[in-house]
């Protein structure tokens, strides 16, 4: 039995990393082993006999914590406690403890056999984690810019950010533990987008894309999202996924190419002009030496057969120089007389003339602004454009419609319009109810010549009429289509700023340039 209890004294003495003691039932330290000199800087002679509570802090001395920790051991057979404790030196140490009653065969409580042992670095390190983690949390919670959250394995809400609640509407507590699919609109739920995105994140360790997102309200954002895979110990744990809100800037983006689409436009309708403007001009040039020409031979010539020749030539003379008008004003190179018009009035006066060109089955109708302002322009062109509008109407509308005609006046500031117009202006949007045209030949619809009608029933120079007088007028013309929608032709004019007649615009190679 002694040499049992050397062994066993020798193990214990042995045990440098544990404060390993016994204390007796009023808690005074009967045994001292050199772990518990180590942990705690007392040697042993100084410590046996004295109360256990001097390890204890003053708080928790205070607080009566090392009669608590004796008084649960007793009643419970073991007690374990862990908290500050304090050495010789006066320095704190975290300490786990752990105190089990010792009882005679009788059942009486004989002491206390305790073990104590230094847990500050984990302690200060769980600390410094639980910091960082916090700070991270202030870190992650004070965006407001992204969204940021994690999903489980599964694609469920487990964190959410106060950014996430800002962008996409939803709570904390509305949202955690529901399914991350919710976000997607129908259409990407449709083709099980949300589950192609968490699949793509966990093969390739990485998923990145943009797309439209919904928000708790129904409305629709474009966002650009991450989202990376977590794993732990080699095991998928969840993913972390990353949302902003890019609308405004897809939007400039949209806008940047619809600049870039309609200068591109203008350049390519300059150049047409320019081409058709010098054609027609050599055109005409000829057609009066032609003219000039019949003319000469019909007072030279008294056959009534020959004659006969003669009237069909300058007929289609005529013809031809209409033709060349209407490509010069496509070029803006035609002379202009603009005058003071009353919208009002020469829409009722030419009416009749409007609805002649009509079929039957389509309906004229007029919405104009009370107190419309009036418009300084050339009438005969004006007339002749709303022509145009009205016959190509007609064309569009096969199975009958209406064509409806509205008048507002407009007021443009500078720098806001995408033909770069300025000022006062009326407005006259030309709508019907047809088939409407794809981009690709609303692209194409104001150059001369250009026609989706079969061969005879179309010049492709009605449009190109009403470009080129809009333009040389100081105004615009614009197309608002798609298929099966009908068409909206604006016709954007300026308005006029004195009552008479305006000096005639005469075309840009005879001296004036036209905007």
């Amino acid at each position: 039995m002694a040499a049992g209890e050397r062994s066993f004294r020798l193990l214990i003495d042995a045990v440098s990393d544990h404060a390993i003691y016994l204390l007796d039932p009023q808690g005074r330290i009967i045994t001292w082993n050199p772990g518990a000199e180590r942990t705690t800087g007392y040697l042993a002679d100084e410590v046996t006999g004295q109360d256990f509570s001097r390890f204890f802090t003053l708080e928790d001395q205070a607080a009566g914590r090392p009669g608590q920790v004796l008084a649960a051991a007793a009643a419970d057979g073991r007690c374990e406690d862990e908290g500050w404790q304090v050495r010789k030196d006066g320095s704190r140490f975290w300490a786990t403890t752990v105190l089990d009653a010792i009882r005679g065969e009788d059942g009486e409580l004989i002491g206390f056999a305790g073990i104590t042992r230094d847990f500050t670095e984990r302690k200060l390190a769980e600390d410094a984690l639980r910091a960082s983690e916090r700070q991270f949390r202030r870190l992650v919670q004070g965006v407001t810019d992204y969204a940021i959250f994690m999903l489980d394995p599964d694609g469920y809400v487990t964190s959410w950010n106060s950014g996430a609640a800002v962008l996409k509407g939803y709570r904390a507590d509305e949202i955690i533990g529901q399914h991350f699919s919710r976000f997607y609109t129908e259409e990407d739920r449709a083709i099980d987008q949300p589950a192609r995105a968490l699949a793509a994140a966990r093969e390739r360790g990485h998923f990145e894309k943009e797309g439209w997102r919904v928000r708790k309200d129904g409305s629709r954002f474009f966002a650009s999202v991450v989202i990376d895979p977590i794993h732990e110990n080699g095991q998928l744990v969840g993913f972390a996924k990353v949302t902003r809100d890019i609308t405004e800037r897809r939007q400039a983006q949209e806008a940047l190419e619809e600049a870039r689409e309609q200068l591109f436009q203008a350049q390519k309708m300059e150049a047409i002009g320019q081409l058709t403007g010098g054609v027609a001009h050599d055109f005409n040039n000829l057609l009066q030496a032609i003219s000039g020409c019949l003319q000469m031979v019909e007072r030279r010539v008294d056959d009534p057969r020959v004659r006969e020749i003669l009237v069909a030539g300058q007929q289609a003379i005529d013809r031809g120089a209409r033709l060349t008008q209407q490509l010069l004003a496509f070029a803006r190179r035609q002379p202009l007389h603009p005058e003071r018009i009353d919208i009002g009035t020469t829409l009722r006066a030419t009416s009749e003339l409007l609805a002649r060109s009509l079929r039957a089955d389509i309906r004229l109708k007029m919405e104009l602004e009370p107190d419309l302002w009036p418009i300084e322009a050339d009438p005969t062109q004006f007339e002749l454009a709303l022509l145009n509008l009205a016959v190509n109407a007609r064309d569009a509308m096969p199975d009958g419609g209406q064509l409806t005609i509205e008048g507002q006046n407009l007021s443009l500031a500078p720098g806001r319009d995408p033909d770069g117009l300025a000022g006062d202006f009326v407005r006259l949007r030309v709508i019907d109810t047809g088939t409407g045209m794809p981009a690709e030949v609303a692209a194409r619809a104001c150059e001369p010549f250009f026609t989706t009608k079969e061969v005879g029933k179309g010049s492709g120079l009605g449009l190109s009429q009403v470009y080129g007088f809009a333009r040389q007028s100081g105004g615009a013309v614009r197309i608002e289509t798609r298929p099966g929608a009908g068409t909206t032709i604006v016709l954007v004019l300026p308005r006029a700023q004195a009552a008479g007649h305006g000096a005639s615009l005469p075309a840009p190679d005879q001296g004036t340039a036209v905007a």
